[in-house]
């Protein structure tokens, strides 16, 4: 209520109508006027203490700034922390991804050597087991060979004993078997 007053009384007294020219202290003169409207106006802005608001309002506004320079402060300081532990683990695993990397290859040239070597020993089996079958197939084929030529030759002196022996000569050469075979088993 008071600031309507005063602002009443501010806008009253400074009216075009009384300011005039004439001596400065009189009503008639316009700078006088002016000068006691301005005086009017910063008493009232005293009395209503208009200068400790805008002060207090001020450092309000100053402890709002610089407590949110306080938290920017803090925010990247742990930004920085935080950014600083993301580089800390990206290194670690970085690092983690070149010793696997690393251990992939040389397993891998490992396994590659193991594979080359058990190629070979299965390859030296196979060759081993065809030389046994080649060995065996003609050891076979070499004992087929013999017994049909052991059957011939059975076959081929059957017949020339059949047609050179008698009678009194295959009774003697059976009974020379026996007495051998006799003298054999006893």
């Amino acid at each position: 209520m008071r600031t309507i007053i005063a602002l009443a009384l501010t806008f009253g007294a400074a009216s075009p109508a009384l300011a005039a020219s004439g001596p400065f202290f009189s009503m008639a003169n316009t700078n006088f006027v002016v000068w006691l409207a301005f005086l009017l106006f910063v008493g009232i802005l005293l009395l209503v203490k208009v200068p400790g608001m805008l002060g207090g309002q001020l450092d309000n506004r100053a402890a709002g700034i610089q407590s949110e320079l306080d938290e920017a402060r803090a925010l990247r300081e742990e930004a920085q922390t935080v950014l600083a532990s993301y580089e800390r683990k990206h290194k670690e695993v970085q690092d983690q991804a070149d010793r696997i990397v690393a251990a992939a290859r040389e397993d891998a040239s490992a396994a590659a050597e193991q594979a080359k070597a058990d190629l070979e020993t299965s390859i030296a089996r196979r060759l081993a087991a065809a030389e046994d079958q080649i060995t065996s197939a003609q050891a076979a084929a070499v004992k087929d060979v013999r017994d049909q030529a052991i059957t011939i030759a059975i076959a081929a002196a059957d017949q020339v004993i059949a047609k050179q022996m008698t009678a009194t000569e295959a009774n003697k050469l059976i009974d020379a078997a026996i007495t051998d075979v006799d003298a054999k088993l006893h």
